[in-house]
C-alpha cells in the first residue's frame, strides 16, 4: 500500500484528490494548519473526512515539515495548499507569497534532506503566464505574471524546477488552467454566478452583479483534474505539464450557460459593477494540453457547458 500526503486537503482540489487516492487503494494523510480546529467541510461532503488521517502542519515552518515528512514516510506528496484566490491576493500579498513560496520550499529541502524517495507534486497555475494574447499556452511559454498569486505560483514553479534538476529530486509541476466543482468557495465568480443563478430562479435574489464579464477562461472540471495530478506522479521521470481543456469561453457565456440551467435569461438579472474590477486582470486564457495527453494519456472529457451543468445539478461533483 503506497501513502500519500497532501496538503491543502480541505481545498476542492485536495479533497476529490483524497477520493481518487483512496480508490486507488492509497493510505492518505491530509494537513492543514489546525487539524483539530479545521472543518474538513469538504471531505464530509464527499462522504471520505473518516478515512483521511488528518495530520497539523505549517508549511512555513521547516521544523513542522521535516517532522511531519519523518514521521508519516510517505510515498507521494501532494502541494496543494497556499492562499487560493488571485483577487484576495491582492489585498494580502505576503501571506500569498510566504504560503506559496516558502511553504514549497520547506517541502523540497526537507525531501533533499532526508533523502527519501518521495515523489512531489506541485500545484502551479495558468495565472504564471499572464495574458498570452490568445495564444494556447505550453509548457514552453514564458511566464509574465499579473498578480501577487501569480507572482508566489511562479516563484515555486522555479523552485520546483530548481530542485529537479539540481539534486535529482522526482519533484512535478501541474500548471493547472481554471478547473471548478461544487466544492468550489463562494468567493469565486464561478460559483457566485451558480449561487445566484439557482437563489434568483427561487425568487430568493434579485440581482447577480458583476466585474468584466468579456474575459476569457479555459474551464476544466476539478475531479478530472485531480486525475492528472495522480498520473505526474506516476512516471518514469519528472517532468511539468498544462493541464486545460484547450477551449476558452468569456465569462458573459458561463453567466448564459448557468442561467440557461435554470430557465431564465441572464440579461434580465446581471449587472456590472466596476468596484469588482481587478487591478490587472488577463483578458484570454488558453491552454494546450497536448503533453499531458501525448505522455500521460489525460484529455480532459468535459468542457465550460457540463462543467455549468454539474455545478448546477450535483451536490458533490462526484459521477
Amino acid at each position: 500500500m503506497k501513502t500519500a500526503l497532501i496538503s491543502g486537503v480541505s481545498g476542492q482540489d485536495g479533497a476529490y484528490l483524497a477520493d481518487l487516492l483512496l480508490k486507488q487503494g492509497y493510505s492518505v494523510y491530509g494537513t492543514s494548519r489546525d487539524a483539530q480546529m479545521s472543518s474538513f467541510s469538504n471531505l464530509s461532503r464527499l462522504g471520505i473526512r473518516d478515512k483521511i488521517k488528518l495530520k497539523s502542519m505549517i508549511l512555513t515552518d521547516f521544523r513542522s515539515v521535516l517532522q511531519t515528512l519523518t514521521k508519516i514516510q510517505p510515498d507521494e506528496v501532494y502541494n496543494l495548499a497556499g492562499q487560493s484566490s488571485v483577487g484576495l491576493s491582492f489585498e494580502q500579498p505576503v501571506e500569498t507569497l510566504e504560503s506559496m513560496a516558502i511553504g514549497t520550499l520547506n517541502l523540497l529541502e526537507a525531501i533533499r534532506f532526508t533523502g527519501a524517495k518521495i515523489k512531489l507534486y506541485n500545484a502551479s497555475s495558468s495565472e504564471c503566464f499572464g495574458d498570452t494574447k490568445g495564444i494556447p499556452a505550453d509548457e514552453n511559454t514564458p511566464f509574465h505574471p499579473r498578480s501577487p498569486y501569480a507572482v508566489a505560483k511562479s516563484t515555486a514553479f522555479w523552485e520546483v524546477a530548481n530542485y529537479r534538476e539540481a539534486y535529482g529530486l522526482f519533484a512535478c509541476s501541474g500548471i493547472l488552467f481554471n478547473h471548478e466543482s461544487p466544492l468550489r468557495p463562494e468567493r469565486f465568480v464561478t460559483q457566485k454566478i451558480i449561487k445566484a443563478a439557482i437563489d434568483i430562479a427561487a425568487g430568493k435574489q434579485d440581482k447577480l452583479y458583476l466585474g468584466d464579464i468579456s474575459i476569457q477562461r479555459d474551464w476544466g472540471w476539478a475531479p478530472e483534474y485531480v486525475e492528472a495530478m495522480y498520473l505526474m506522479l506516476q512516471q518514469e521521470e519528472p517532468d511539468d505539464y498544462v493541464i486545460a481543456t484547450g477551449e476558452t469561453y468569456s465569462l458573459a457565456e458561463f453567466v448564459e450557460s448557468a442561467f440557461a440551467c435554470v430557465g431564465l435569461n441572464w440579461q434580465d438579472y446581471v449587472e456590472s459593477d466596476s468596484n469588482l474590477l481587478r487591478l490587472t486582470d488577463i483578458a484570454v486564457g488558453r491552454g494546450n494540453p497536448s503533453k499531458a495527453e501525448q505522455k500521460l494519456g489525460w484529455k480532459a472529457q468535459y468542457k465550460m457547458p457540463d462543467v455549468v451543468r454539474m455545478m448546477v445539478v450535483s451536490p458533490s461533483g462526484l459521477q
